[in-house]
């Protein structure tokens, strides 16, 4: 476990901690920062598009040098949503997978098939985050 506490100017600090292949499950209440982190995570990697949360698709996809950006959000529909759109095959890819909302069933299945991944849970602490990463 790692924990940080940042505010978004200083957010590649714990980038440098995340990995560049595997899944990232982003925990945290509504409004804790999840789209935010999403869009520097986004910046830090070079992408030149602008980066919005994926509420109605569930999924965007942005290519990077090396591999794709993929960015969920879980929020409406859950797994159950990934299932049901076909998504899920998704993370049998290289690629650097962001999952707003990512929860319990979806590490399960990750796990399962023996898929890299952590959970990295934001907290508002002050006037900044907590972010914490459990592997």
């Amino acid at each position: 476990m790692k924990e940080f506490i940042l505010d978004k100017n200083e957010l590649s600090e714990l980038f440098k901690y995340l990995p560049n292949n595997g899944v990232i499950l982003l925990q945290g209440d509504l409004a804790s920062g999840k789209t935010t982190l999403a869009q520097y995570l986004g910046k830090f990697l070079n992408i030149s598009k602008e980066i919005n949360s994926p509420t109605f698709s569930i999924m965007q996809s942005y290519p990077l040098k090396k591999g794709m950006f993929y960015h969920y959000d879980i929020y409406q529909e859950g797994f159950e949503g990934l299932l049901k759109n076909g998504l899920i095959e998704n993370f049998f890819e290289d690629g650097i997978h962001l999952v707003e909302w990512g929860d319990e069933k979806l590490k399960k299945y990750l796990d399962k098939y023996e898929i890299f991944n952590i959970i990295l849970k934001i907290i508002p602490y002050e006037d900044k985050r907590k972010y914490i990463i459990y592997e």
